[in-house]
């Protein structure tokens, strides 16, 4: 555990200002403040590693924060990575943001107190637990990991190396979905009967034609521990790393984990995870894509309540002897039975979640306090976990029966073994 406190000021920055004539950074206005933005000295100095898709919009959200500046980005396109930097740049005015082709000389920057983890899926638990090596608080997108045994190994290095982790379950920071988890969690709705919940169907195709690797792409970077495959002209694309099970589990987990997710937080924790899960589902059997596509996946808690996960649309449903509580992302979701339940108020000796309006300030809140932001490692392990277990039991066509204490499949020697995926040479966790 890191026992000192963790240092937030922008070490070297004054350095770089004393030395600009020889390097390239130089001091500006934005650099030293004003209009009730913090200097570069006392702003959180935050890496982004991985910057395409997802992570430039992430990227973008923590660009909008004022005491914290994006000072360095990694990707395995060369041009991704140059136009995060200058995108950076241009929010500063100033040559501020370094731009690195390997992830690790990221990590290796002792002016990066924290990082934003944007890759494609197969990348998040690997680089995760390198930076709790390194001693960086981050911020990790959806899905967690390709198996539940890396999460358990992320979980343990986060907590072991004592260092901040949010987890880019957005819908945390939503007044709306907070509020439908107090009032299940404070009893609006009587017993717990049942949870439901919807996540938008994945999709098939792909061309699994080889083509030339571009020049821009490091490949064999981008694919790190993932198997060795042809290089495809949908393959490093937003589908390609949602619905390639070589680098994704696909929806039932990568847009599955937000109301799972909602689940987890609506529900006692103990309890979080069903002991018994089986289902049944789609899988492409042409094309690049090969991730489960359409799911029916039930369950059962270990109390006797019951659980029911489909694809579909974008919903938690929580029902109760006394009523039911449905929310999604956009508020226009947030539907009650009876309706006067949407406007029951939660007193203030009852049960309230941590409050969060922006999932980012929410980390940078957390990595100057050291308190636990709203989506923890712990929870994220939890939701994470029944996708996992969902795709097992549809791709086994078998009940699976889970210990929640052990945290793993019993009676089933086939099913256990799909808990973990080899890492491809010379990457380990």
């Amino acid at each position: 555990m890191r026992t000192k406190k963790h240092e937030l000021n922008r070490r070297g920055f004054l350095k770089a200002a004393a030395g600009a004539v020889a390097a390239p950074y130089v001091i500006t206005s934005a650099a030293l403040g004003g209009k009730g933005k913090p200097a570069a000295s006392e702003r959180i100095g935050m890496g982004h590693i991985g910057v395409g898709g997802r992570g430039s919009g992430v990227m973008g959200g923590f660009l909008g924060l004022k005491d914290c500046q994006c000072i360095a980005v990694a990707d395995a396109f060369n041009s991704r990575r140059r136009r995060a930097a200058q995108r950076a740049d241009s929010r500063y005015g100033g040559k501020v943001c370094k731009a690195y082709a390997d992830f690790r000389e990221l990590l290796a920057d002792k002016d990066v107190d924290g990082v934003v983890i944007a890759t494609p899926d197969h990348w998040h638990v690997p680089i995760a637990i390198a930076a709790a090596k390194a001693g960086k608080d981050m911020y990790v997108e959806k899905p967690l990991g390709l198996c539940a045994a890396w999460n358990l190994k992320a979980r343990e290095a986060i907590q072991r190396y004592g260092v901040m982790f949010q987890y880019g379950t957005q819908q945390r920071s939503s007044g709306h979905l907070r509020q439908a988890c107090e009032l299940v969690l404070n009893g609006r709705i009587g017993q717990l009967k049942k949870i439901e919940v919807h996540a938008p169907a994945g999709r098939g195709g792909g061309s699994t034609t080889p083509i030339p690797v571009p020049e821009d792409l490091d490949y064999n970077m981008w694919l790190g521990p993932a198997p060795k495959s042809p290089y495809t002209k949908d393959r490093c694309t937003a589908n390609g790393t949602y619905h390639v099970y070589d680098n994704a589990i696909g929806f039932i987990a990568g847009w599955g984990a937000h109301p799972l997710d909602i689940a987890v937080w609506g529900w006692d924790l103990k309890d979080a995870v069903p002991v018994e899960i089986e289902g049944t589902g789609k899988i492409p059997t042409e094309g690049l894509f090969n991730s489960i596509t359409h799911w029916n996946v039930k369950g059962r808690y270990a109390n006797g309540v019951q659980f029911e996960f489909k694809d579909g649309s974008d919903l938690t449903i929580f029902y109760g002897t006394k009523g039911t509580v449905q929310v999604g992302r956009s508020r226009g979701k947030f539907k009650t039975d009876p309706v006067s339940l949407a406007t029951s108020k939660i007193g203030p000796d009852e049960r309230h979640l941590p409050v969060s309006t922006h999932h980012g300030q929410n980390l940078l809140d957390a990595m100057k306090t050291r308190s636990q932001p709203v989506s923890n490692i712990v929870d994220a392990v939890r939701s994470d976990t029944i996708s996992h277990l969902s795709d097992i039991a549809i791709r086994t066509g078998r009940k699976i029966q889970w210990d929640p204490v052990k945290e793993q499949i019993v009676d089933d020697d086939q099913a256990a073994r799909m808990l973990n995926r080899p890492l491809r040479a010379p990457w380990r966790l």
